[in-house]
């Protein structure tokens, strides 16, 4: 039986409520996953179907930990226990993010649009390979286009940002239409979709197939959405198709931490719920369970300056806590030093590890003052937003192989690893084979076994050829076996030595260690192989699209050690610590230059907000008079978001520096350090 009675008097409210339109505006802090959690298990328990019940989050971390708590609040009767793996996933609610939602709907349903079932998910280096064929194809000589730039405006196009300034030049439009005519035809013709196609091709698919979405509507009869205001017009749209019918409903969210604006999240889709929904109930989340008072009555006075939101005021029974602490340095460079000093002082005097310790800034320049203080000073530290475990070279390969097993006519990584090792491949034969599969309109593959293509090309190419298509096409032949006891694990280490990759990693690297490190990155990887479904081919299809759809793993596996955090203010949402410091709140970083000019200082002051509220126990907040910039020592000015914050809240360190110590807080600190330097 579940006891609701843990819950706060509007937890349990948001709770119970688990039929017709919610809206659950959950401030930071105040239990929000709690609650989603102990809603499903209600709902189960009020004899809803667990398998109509869908959960939709952002990351596969949040998704991972609903599930996991909501599988520890329902009951598992001994029928469940006797069911196979297939049919206990089949009957659990469905919590996932918004991409591995459409990817489940596609996989389903994509064949009416024209697609193979199993199409492959282009990553964003696939992607800009993508778009650099393209730019080589209609550039003129010598001119010169960043891929980067082109793909994020292709995004912004194909998620409805036609409609934005930048797209208000006709002739801006019309090449940006034009791209993306080509960038789809191209993804197409390899059977592949990228992130912004898994959303939009599943709106097609509801627009253009009534069957399929009445399918899902009446598959998923209660939708709950998290972090609402982070959603943007696809993902609205998405959600409206989902439930205009059944109105079961419940959005979770906080105006107040919308600060993803700049890549299409709308908060209006919170704010103005009311139009679609007039029905909706709302309830309120406003105990805090993270923070003291001080720094909630902080966080509230610097957000009520905002004018459009939905009016909530966080309070804790934690106590009042330490002041704010402000501190003015020189310049950048002074910050870092004694923002460390800061944190090697509460290691050694109140035995603080520095993982409890996190340092937030508003630009990721900001991190190269405070890595080399941290490092000069021997702090473990943890960047995130480093580089990815999947962004490794020998990784990316390696993935390149599985996609161009299970679909040959996916040129991108078809086109990456037909010469690695150095098959007799060149990029030169590449380039001939790439130009024939454009004049024909069919992939490399396709080209490459096609006698009137290769018979133009020299014997010794021509065999080499042959012999690469009979490797892809003898490992699809493998893949085809329904043996279950076929182990990929074992079958990808065969074949990796086999062709040489693992002797060619220890070629190219010249230290031996490097090159073990990266093939003991490919034997952990391989070790997760064997996970969800019967045939290898199923196995491999639901290994690569986990991959490609869960870029936060790593970045969860890496910050487990005693480390401080290094994490800019857009990353941190979500994340708590006992001890934060905010450096650089000065006039042009936050808020950002760019925000006067756009008018999105609202959401500049959201970003203070989000930042201030990540601190638990402690709070220290931090400007310079100078920054370096291009190695020139720049003037700067306070940022005014320092004004909002209540003089009574705050302590100024020139101030507190003068203050003597309590004697028996000295002796107490003396004696800490003494302790802790005998250790």
């Amino acid at each position: 039986m579940l006891n609701l009675s843990t819950l706060n008097p509007q937890q349990r409210l948001a709770a119970e409520t688990i039929r017709g339109p919610v809206l659950i505006l959950a401030g930071a802090g105040t239990g929000k996953t709690r609650v989603i959690t102990f809603r499903i298990a209600h709902m189960v328990e009020r004899g809803i179907a667990p398998g109509n019940i869908l959960g939709v989050t952002f990351t596969n971390k949040a998704a991972r930990e609903m599930q996991e708590r909501v599988t520890k609040l329902l009951p598992r009767s001994r029928k469940s226990e006797a069911r196979s793996q297939k049919e206990e996933r089949e009957n659990r609610p469905t919590i996932c993010t918004f991409h591995s939602l459409c990817v489940r709907i596609l996989r389903q349903h994509i064949d009416k649009l024209g697609y193979k079932k199993n199409f492959v998910i282009y990553d964003e280096s696939e992607q800009l390979a993508a778009v650099k064929k393209i730019l080589s194809a209609i550039s003129a000589k010598g001119e010169k286009t960043d891929p980067g730039a082109v793909l994020a405006m292709l995004s912004k196009f194909k998620n409805g940002g036609e409609s934005s300034k930048i797209f208000g030049d006709p002739n801006v439009r019309a090449l940006a239409s034009h791209i993306a005519k080509r960038y789809e035809s191209a993804l197409h013709a390899c059977n592949a979709v990228d992130f912004d196609d898994l959303i939009l091709l599943t709106l097609r698919l509801f627009r253009e197939h009534p069957d399929a979405l009445e399918a899902c509507r009446a598959k998923y009869k209660y939708v709950m959405v998290d972090e609402y205001q982070d959603t943007n017009a696809a993902q609205f749209e998405l959600v409206h198709a989902l439930t205009k019918e059944h109105r079961n409903l419940c959005v979770v969210g906080d105006d107040d931490q919308s600060i993803y604006g700049w890549r299409g999240a709308e908060v209006a889709n919170l704010l103005n719920l009311e139009k679609h929904f007039p029905e909706v109930k709302i309830v309120k989340l406003e105990q805090n369970y993270r923070s003291t008072t001080t720094i909630l009555n902080a966080a509230n006075a610097i957000i009520k300056n905002n004018v459009q939101r939905r009016g909530k005021s966080l309070w804790s029974s934690k106590g009042a806590g330490a002041k704010i602490l402000l501190n003015t340095y020189g310049n950048d460079e002074d910050e870092a030093r004694e923002v460390v000093a800061q944190i090697e002082f509460k290691r050694l005097a109140y035995r603080v590890p520095w993982k409890d310790c996190a340092i937030l800034f508003r630009t990721n320049q900001q991190s190269r003052p405070l890595e080399t203080a941290l490092r000069a000073a021997n702090v473990r530290y943890h960047l995130i937003g480093g580089q990815s475990f999947f962004d490794r070279r020998e990784v990316k390969d390696f993935i390149a192989f599985l996609k161009t097993f299970l679909n040959p006519h996916d040129d991108i990584s078809l086109l990456r690893i037909a010469n690695v090792p150095a098959r007799g491949l060149s990029d030169v034969t590449m380039e001939r084979l790439l130009g024939a599969s454009h004049e024909r309109k069919c992939s490399v593959f396709t080209a490459m076994k096609n006698p009137l293509v290769t018979t133009t090309l020299q014997k010794n190419t021509r065999e080499s050829i042959e012999a690469f298509v009979a490797f892809v096409e003898g490992v699809q032949e493998q893949l085809q076996t329904t043996e279950t006891s076929f182990r990929l694990q074992t079958w990808a280490d065969n074949f990796l030595n086999e062709t040489g990759y693992f002797a060619e990693l220890r070629r190219l690297e010249k230290k031996p260690e490097n090159s073990e490190s990266r093939v003991r990155n490919l034997k952990e990887l391989m070790a997760t192989m064997d996970g969800i479904g019967n045939a290898p081919a199923e196995r491999l299809e639901n290994f690569l699209e986990n991959i490609t759809l869960d870029s936060d793993r790593e970045e969860e596996k890496e910050n487990t050690q005693d480390a401080v955090t290094l994490i800019t203010m857009h990353s941190c949402k979500g994340l708590e610590f006992p001890h934060v410091f905010v450096v650089g709140l000065e006039d042009g970083l936050l808020p950002h230059s760019r925000s006067k000019v756009e008018g999105t200082m609202d959401e500049e002051r959201r970003l203070f907000y989000v930042a201030v509220t990540r601190a638990m126990q402690t709070l220290s907040i931090s400007h310079c008079g100078g920054r370096k910039k291009y190695g020139q020592l720049l003037p700067c000015h306070p940022s005014p978001f320092l004004k909002e914050l209540p003089g009574d809240l705050v302590e100024h360190s020139d101030a507190k520096s003068k203050t003597p110590v309590a004697q028996e807080s000295g002796k107490n600190l003396f004696a800490a350090m003494r302790e802790a330097i005998s250790d």
